[in-house]
């Protein structure tokens, strides 16, 4: 069994023996024996039929959330990192989920569940309609998660620009809108649409850096 551990803001060491997996490219250094390779399919699909574990793979494909992974195995200390970003860690509750940006996520442990869920908003933003989805099978499984700067760690009810937005637990937000012909000439003040969190006790990260936004529209 793995944990995970900070290691100086920008970088995680994992620690201990067996499994875990982590986005491709992501190993600095290891001290100990490791052995990494590439999935083809999801770490979720490797015990289904081929029929099942082939559908989640084009679901993944299709909807952009297909982060090339690496299964892990072995025993001592695995250093990983992702550019220099700013590293947290996330231990989830049993039968807890959270939806994670694909580029934001760096690892997670065996006890995990990995999927893709749908979510019916981010239409007006870089996020689009899916997300990954990591669900707590085990007694204490972590999630990594890298952000472009110190994260900014919010408790719903909230609101947060989804071009920011790293990931959150708890049920899927609602969009709202400003949208007005200023926004058209680029003369609005605020943002013109932000995801809303309105379920109390849940909790929203996000990074104090936007993805470029998927809708540009201006007037010359």
């Amino acid at each position: 069994m793995f944990e995970f551990k900070v290691h100086q803001e920008v970088s995680c060491v994992a620690k201990g023996s067996g499994h875990f997996f982590s986005r491709l490219g992501a190993m600095v250094a290891y001290q100990g024996n490791f052995k990494a390779e590439k999935l083809l399919l999801g770490p979720n699909e490797q015990q289904q039929g081929v029929l099942s574990a082939m559908m989640g793979l084009a679901a993944r494909k299709l909807t952009g959330e297909n982060m090339p992974l690496m299964k892990v195995s072995g025993n001592g200390l695995y250093y990983m990192a992702d550019q220099a970003r700013h590293v947290s860690i996330i231990t989830l509750q049993p039968g807890q989920s959270i939806a994670v940006e694909s580029e934001n996520l760096l690892a997670f442990t065996d006890d995990c569940k990995y999927s893709v869920r749908f979510i019916a908003v981010g239409v007006a933003s870089q996020k689009g309609l899916f997300t990954s989805e990591l669900t707590a099978v085990g007694k204490s499984p972590q999630v990594v998660i890298t952000t472009d700067g110190n994260p900014i760690i919010l408790e719903t009810p909230c609101a947060a620009d989804p071009d920011a937005i790293v990931c959150w637990t708890g049920r899927d937000p609602a969009v709202r809108s400003d949208v007005s012909w200023k926004t058209f000439i680029g003369q609005s003040s605020g943002e013109s649409y932000y995801f809303e969190f309105n379920t109390p006790g849940d909790i929203v990260i996000v990074q104090p850096a936007e993805r470029p936004s998927g809708i540009k529209v201006g007037i010359d």
